[in-house]
């Protein structure tokens, strides 16, 4: 039994059917469209039984649908996350500002949150169109090998942030990832002091990006915001010498719009609940450039 779930044991208001059949839901990305049973059970850490149960209940609910002995998700499924949107206000909060940056500088712009060991993407704007774009509301990515990654976890208390160096799972995702543990608390550490944090082809070659932290009501940090650009014609030096005062301007206004929007502002996970949730390691590896 992993940590978190012994931990949920421990706790009698947790429904640990509910949590297995959202463990279902969160099989399936973009690297496994569609799954078998053996297959759900085996990336949900769940018997064939108990894997049958919640297959066949998430589709007599509609979220599923059975293809020759092969699941996959319905579009229903949308609902969920629309919801969120909605009800968070994310276009009006996060969008204006995404938006601004990549009118002023081209490339792409996203807000991302720490869930775990990844970050998670909850608005993003774009203007590559010549690529197939990565980041994306929803997706996921490895929280050590994006701006936004680092800067998030220099937000973190300390005593968050040595579980995360201590336990999580560092991929090498191009030869530039830096997945030295020492090293990467550098990274963090300067990332902290400077304010902001820096990437170059740490998720995907020809991604270099600059990100900053946004501030929750009470000082904390609560999402950061990035610019991204190519690598061959963009250098950490001039990405942040043109974008950094721009990129701090829109997390001040950001900052302020959660103010006005206190359920956007709830739904972030922030210091140690940020990590003390559990770690998702789905990593699609489709063709083309990622933002990071």
């Amino acid at each position: 039994m992993s940590r978190d779930r012994q931990a949920a044991a421990k706790d009698k208001e947790f429904v640990d059917a509910l949590a297995r059949g959202l463990a279902v839901i969160e099989c399936f990305d973009e690297a496994h469209p569609q799954l078998s049973l053996s297959e759900v059970a085996r990336r949900a850490n769940l018997t064939p039984a108990t894997a049958r149960r919640n297959l066949h209940t998430l589709a007599t609910l509609g979220y599923l649908r059975k293809v020759e002995n092969q699941f996959l998700l319905s579009a229903r499924v949308l609902a969920l996350g629309s919801g969120y949107l909605r009800a968070a206000h994310v276009d009006d909060a996060l969008m204006p500002e995404l938006r601004r940056i990549v009118g002023l500088f081209g490339d792409a712009a996203s807000v991302a949150v720490l869930t775990g060991d990844d970050v998670l993407y909850v608005a993003h704007v774009s203007e590559q169109r010549g690529v197939r774009p990565m980041a994306r509301i929803g997706v996921t990515y490895p929280a050590h090998a994006t701006s936004l990654g680092r800067v998030l976890l220099a937000g973190l208390p300390p005593d968050a942030l040595d579980r995360y160096l201590a336990a999580a799972k560092l991929d090498k995702l191009t030869g530039a990832t830096c997945t030295d543990r020492a090293q990467l608390r550098r990274l963090i550490t300067t990332a902290r002091e400077l304010g902001y944090a820096t990437a170059v082809d740490q998720l995907a070659y020809g991604v270099t990006s600059l990100a900053v932290p946004i501030h929750g009501l009470h000082g904390e940090v609560v999402a950061a915001v990035n610019s991204s650009g190519y690598t061959g014609r963009l250098s950490i030096e001039n990405l942040v010498e043109q974008r950094l005062d721009e990129l701090r301007t829109a997390s001040r206004r950001i900052a302020q719009m959660l103010q006005r929007y206190p359920a956007l502002y709830h739904s972030f996970p922030t210091g140690r609940a940020a990590a003390a949730e559990p770690p998702r390691r789905v990593l699609a590896r489709p063709a083309g450039r990622r933002q990071s």
